[in-house]
């Protein structure tokens, strides 16, 4: 005999969902699973970025000379000092939402994300969220080990410039990661892109000089270049001068934002390199 449903319980179709709405436990779970994740080895996520990024700006600072120098009508130092705090978020938050999944393939735990009751938006969420998270752990890092150093002075003059850049800045380069781990089989195709279009066009985006030195066609060059955006937007948020209009940049990284996600989203949703 089968056993009687208990009166009040209607029985839900196959596959109907049992969670209305959105998760929130789920998601709570997922987005600190992303943190603890990255937090747990903060020597290498969130220490080492940093150093490394002041040894860039110990490099060139003394072979360009730069606490003597103007660019943009500023000291050197407080020029660069932004440049390399938006270069140092957006690098980290690439590696945090691609190694995520690339790990989950490689350790065959991929089944762990997907089997539980999330939708493929909140999964794409907590995704970009712990990247985000990442990203300002490193950022807030350099920017205090920057008060430290010597003839270094990076004070912030729009403070709603500099999240709103950093953030939508965090976000492009989450997707960028999120998309890479759906695709990579293995650690070497993530390193592949990192090394071959993350970088390049992180030290081709204006970090280190301003892009009206340069001559028109790598100006061109430079502005069709999404992360001289982020990060000329960002420097502005410092010292108040920037490249390019601050509106404009602001808009460009969103859209390409949305554009991302839709297409990360689509792809998760079909199944796409994550499902045998």
């Amino acid at each position: 005999m089968h056993p009687e449903r208990p009166r009040g319980r209607p029985l839900r179709p196959p596959g109907a969902p049992v969670v209305q709405g959105v998760n929130w436990i789920a998601v709570r779970t997922l987005y600190l699973k992303e943190v603890r994740r990255f937090f747990k080895v903060q020597m290498q996520t969130i220490w080492a970025p940093a150093v490394t990024t002041l040894l860039f700006l110990a490099i060139f600072l003394v072979a360009l000379g730069g606490l003597q120098r103007e660019v943009l009508g500023v000291p050197y130092a407080r020029f660069l000092g932004p440049g390399l705090i938006a270069m140092g978020m957006i690098q980290n938050a690439f590696q945090n939402s691609s190694s995520s999944l690339v790990i989950a393939k490689v350790q065959g735990t991929l089944v762990d994300l997907l089997m539980p009751p999330l939708s493929w938006g909140e999964i794409l969420s907590c995704l970009v969220a712990g990247a985000v998270t990442r990203a300002w752990a490193v950022g807030l890092a350099i920017w205090g080990a920057m008060w430290l150093w010597p003839g270094v002075d990076v004070p912030v003059e729009r403070p709603w410039l500099v999240f709103a850049a950093g953030t939508l800045g965090a976000v492009l380069l989450a997707l960028v990661g999120v998309l890479t781990g759906l695709w990579a089989d293995k650690f070497d195709h993530a390193a592949a892109v990192t090394n071959f279009v993350i970088q390049p066009l992180t030290l081709l985006s204006g970090t280190f000089y301003a892009i009206g030195r340069l001559p028109d066609w790598a100006q061109i060059l430079s502005r069709a270049n999404p992360f001289f955006h982020v990060i000329d937007a960002f420097r502005a948020g410092f010292i108040g001068v920037s490249e390019a209009p601050v509106a404009a940049s602001l808009t460009l990284v969103a859209s390409l934002c949305v554009a991302l996600w839709w297409v990360a989203y689509a792809l998760l949703r079909s199944g796409w390199k994550t499902r045998p």
